[in-house]
């Protein structure tokens, strides 16, 4: 026997799936933006980009007072109107992202709006950046409250790869030539002979 829903209880709405974009200011993050969006409607949820952001303090040299640069509402007013623009260069003007700018550190902002998110995705470093001696992405995977996308950048073909590795095969060589032999170097080896 199958019950009905009970009339006298008020009707749930089940939560919305969320999925949080950190969007970098260099890079605009466009690979996690993509990436969110289609998971986002594939599941009939929303985006949130999230962009941390602090003010710049006013600056003074010597004696004199601080230089009042723009207010600080005039900067923050700037900051979410290029979030907003970051975005819309890579989704177009008819997505339907909420765009947050949050003041504070980029690990702490991500990991406060990843609260109650479904999912936390960010685009790759460009570079392996330093944070206190560990990676920021390295970090962010085991402390964040939800699970972590991170979208790796593509390769522009097989060749670079190889190419890549194929200048550090040459440098392992020749680090190993010269190691503890000061004054020692290797010979040179043409691409054909590795």
């Amino acid at each position: 026997m199958s019950v009905g829903p009970d009339p006298t209880e008020p009707e749930t709405v089940p939560p919305t799936f969320t999925v949080v974009v950190g969007v970098s200011p260099t890079s605009r993050s466009p690979l996690a933006l993509v990436w969110a969006e289609e998971e986002a409607r594939i599941r009939g949820g929303h985006v949130v980009a999230v962009r941390a952001w602090r003010p710049v303090p006013p600056t003074y040299t010597g004696n004199r007072p601080p230089m009042l640069g723009e207010q600080p509402a005039s900067a923050l007013a700037q900051e979410r109107a290029r979030l907003a623009e970051d975005v819309d260069g890579v989704l177009g003007p008819a997505h339907q992202v909420e765009c947050r700018l949050v003041e504070g550190g980029r690990r702490r902002v991500l990991l406060r709006e990843a609260v109650g998110a479904d999912l936390l995705v960010l685009d790759a470093p460009r570079r392996p950046q330093l944070s206190g001696g560990v990676y920021f992405a390295h970090r962010l995977v085991y402390s964040a409250p939800c699970p972590v996308v991170i979208m790796a950048h593509p390769h522009k073909d097989d060749r670079s790869r190889q190419g890549l590795g194929r200048k550090v095969a040459d440098e392992l060589v020749r680090a190993a030539g010269t190691a503890g032999r000061p004054g020692i170097r290797p010979p040179r080896l043409s691409g054909d002979d590795l």
